[in-house]
């Protein structure tokens, strides 16, 4: 599992990535009450926009942590947002995407860099 700054989980599977939020994202934002995602088949740059999170504290939006294509999304987060919440690295992942080169995974941070960031 590798982390982003701006609190994304990511697991690859050779050059598919699940992307999620972290527990300390989901904590942070509390109850969540909405999830919008970006639809199958778009492509996407690193930092793009690419999905909508909304809690009973905030709205976030969710970017993009590489270029690639959007190939599934989980609609089980859309029709249940607590989902998020209640299994942010597991069942409350957000989306799938194809990347080109998955050593790019290399630059981001592990475990235990994460576990610093966020101090």
């Amino acid at each position: 599992m590798k982390f982003t700054e701006e609190h994304e989980w990511l697991v690859a599977d050779g050059n598919i990535v699940t992307v999620g939020i972290t527990e300390h994202a989901s904590e942070q934002l509390g109850d969540v009450v909405f999830v919008e995602l970006p639809d199958a088949e778009t492509t996407v740059s690193t930092d793009d926009e690419v999905a909508v999170i909304e809690s009973v504290k905030a709205a976030s939006e969710i970017l993009a942590p590489l270029d690639g294509e959007i190939v599934e999304v989980n609609e089980a987060v859309v029709e249940n947002p607590g989902l998020v919440n209640e299994d942010p690295l597991g069942d409350g992942w957000f989306f799938k995407m194809r990347i080109e080169d998955p050593s790019v995974l290399d630059e981001l941070m592990d475990d235990a860099a994460y576990k610093k960031f966020i101090g």
